[in-house]
């Protein structure tokens, strides 16, 4: 017997496959992702139409699995969520499709749910709670972020990229230490055990709250030109050189907004380096929150939980809308 009202969650931005069934108070009763990472690493990257064309055939299993290891049928649900943007075309066209047919067929109310707000929520899941005002670093392979939010749901972009994302650059990095995509992961461990040898530049620093990773990028490049490096070297050098860079800015927020919550989400807030650093009252009386591991890289329980807070906000998505591949966070005036 369920004990709050539940949601199906659909999430196919890129090249996961996931579905979850998310309760109102973003618990967590199943979440299923299916990575598609086997078929693209050869590539050294996601190809778009592989992607899509795998997020087809693995939707259904997904689906069921979600539903029958939280033991909901259709009759259970209140509404389905679906990830309507940013992402690949392909990719968000084949989640958005099946939330509208099963949506259709349950007669239940279709949410839309923007990934870069269900990063946001990953925090939240299974019980924690995010304390308002706060300040968001978004970090993950395609986005590099800070947000400010009086309250939830009101965003205030404080600053993005100029060019690669931090996550960007961990797997180009990876690349040119010769490791298979993805490679961001490989990179953090390496950093573990090498020493901060190199010296390599902390781009725009000392500048607002905008970030920029491609000369990082391009000097680790220059650093390995040079020949005779280790490996573990490399890795740590760029890790504290990425890392100074997010938490100094974060800090540089917090300092400036007096938020009661940082709250860091994406999947390079997985890295062990950061989680460190960002530890140990780092921000002082600001509280510091990262999701679970499991849910910091993408997911349908986030989405899920963004689902809830738009359904009960702003209610169900016109029938008409569909994929929005650039689409932004919503920001407050």
């Amino acid at each position: 017997m369920l004990n709050e009202r539940v949601l199906l969650s659909i999430e196919t931005s890129c090249d996961e496959t996931a579905a979850a069934i998310i309760g109102e108070e973003f618990t967590v009763v199943s979440s299923v992702v299916s990575t598609q990472i086997p078929l693209h690493a050869k590539w050294g990257g996601v190809i778009p139409g592989i992607a899509s064309r795998q997020h087809v055939l693995a939707m259904n299993g997904v689906i069921r699995e979600a539903m029958e290891s939280a033991g909901v049928k259709p009759d259970d649900l209140t509404a389905v969520a679906v990830t309507i943007g940013p992402g690949l075309p392909g990719s968000l066209a084949a989640g958005v499709s099946a939330a509208k047919a099963l949506a259709l067929a349950w007669s239940k109310p279709l949410v839309g749910v923007n990934h870069l707000e269900g990063h946001l929520f990953s925090a939240e899941l299974n019980g924690e709670k995010i304390e308002f005002p706060a300040v968001y670093l978004l970090v993950s392979g395609g986005h590099c972020m800070l947000i400010y939010a009086a309250e939830r749901g009101k965003y205030r972009l404080l600053g993005t990229t100029k060019d690669d994302s931090v996550g960007e650059a961990y797997d180009k990095v990876a690349r040119e230490l010769g490791f298979e995509y993805p490679g961001g992961p490989v990179i953090d461990r390496l950093a573990l055990t090498g020493k901060e040898r190199y010296a390599l530049p902390r781009p725009m620093l000392d500048s607002g709250y905008d970030f920029s990773f491609s000369g990082l990028k391009s000097a680790v490049r220059r650093v390995i030109d040079q020949g005779d490096v280790v490996t573990e070297d490399v890795a740590a050098s760029f890790v504290a050189a990425s890392m100074e860079v997010l938490t100094t800015k974060l800090k540089r927020a917090v300092a400036e907004y007096h938020p009661k919550s940082a709250v860091v989400v994406g999947g390079v807030s997985k890295s062990p380096v950061l989680r460190e650093q960002l530890g140990n009252g780092a921000l002082g009386a600001t509280k510091i929150v990262f999701p679970s591991l499991k849910y910091s890289t993408d997911n349908a329980a986030m989405i899920g939980a963004a689902g809830w807070w738009q359904f009960l906000h702003n209610g169900q998505i016109d029938d008409h809308v569909g994929m929005i591949p650039r689409l932004s966070l919503p920001i407050a005036e």
